[in-house]
């Protein structure tokens, strides 16, 4: 089979299990048969299960297939990436720090901080990773795998939305109509910004400088 047709099977598949599983009819049946624990890591087991052969695939056929695009990697095109990943790791280590109203255990639904620029920090920072690493990578492989990482964020997000708004309305609904899908697109995304503790900025940024620093070491230029 193809590498790129393998990649997308497994996308496919990874994206496929998450929203089903996590569907209300097939949570709440499973949930009541076997428990909140022993679903939750069925859930994460299944996930491994198609993506760790995602990588696997992924880093043993890189810029597989036909070309669509070649970007040349000049200085402008890599302070981009590297503003950009300084970004997306800021985002994912935020939602860490300050659990989401829409999390397993649910935090604060009075917007602040990262929440205030986007209600799915660690998505948004999952897509936009994705989509920065299309920038120089057009390869047909390349495009099933990081174009993966646009996609799944985007439509796992809104699946999440649209569940957490038919299991917990009066909670959750209050934290939706606040806050913005897409990030930096409400109008306190500035104010996020200010609110944003320097330590968890600071943090976000030094792990994205550690990443660069060993980026050819552990994934190849």
């Amino acid at each position: 089979m193809a590498p790129t047709l393998t990649l997308v099977l497994l996308w496919l598949g990874f994206a496929g299990s998450h929203l089903v599983l996590s569907s209300l009819p097939v949570r709440q049946a499973m949930v009541a048969r076997i428990g909140e624990g022993p679903f939750r890591g069925l859930y994460s087991l299944v996930a491994f299960a198609f993506f760790i052969p995602l990588v696997r695939t992924y880093f043993g056929h890189k810029h597989a297939g036909p070309a669509l695009w070649m970007l040349t990697p000049g200085p402008a095109l890599r302070w981009a990436m590297y503003v950009g990943m300084g970004v997306a790791f800021v985002l994912v280590v935020a939602s860490f720090v300050r659990p989401s109203p829409a999390g397993v255990v649910p935090g604060n639904p009075t917007p602040g901080g990262v929440y205030r620029i986007t209600r799915h920090p660690l998505m948004m920072g999952l897509m936009l990773f994705g989509l920065l690493h299309l920038l120089p990578n057009g390869h047909a492989a390349d495009i099933a795998f990081f174009g993966g990482f646009v996609l799944f964020p985007l439509v796992g997000a809104a699946h999440q939305d649209h569940r957490k708004l038919v299991t917990d309305a009066g909670r959750f609904r209050q934290f939706y109509e606040a806050t913005s899908f897409l990030p930096f697109t409400g109008r306190s995304s500035l104010q996020g910004i200010r609110e944003l503790l320097p330590t968890v900025a600071g943090l976000g940024i030094a792990v994205a400088l550690v990443v660069r620093h060993f980026h050819a070491a552990l994934f190849g230029g």
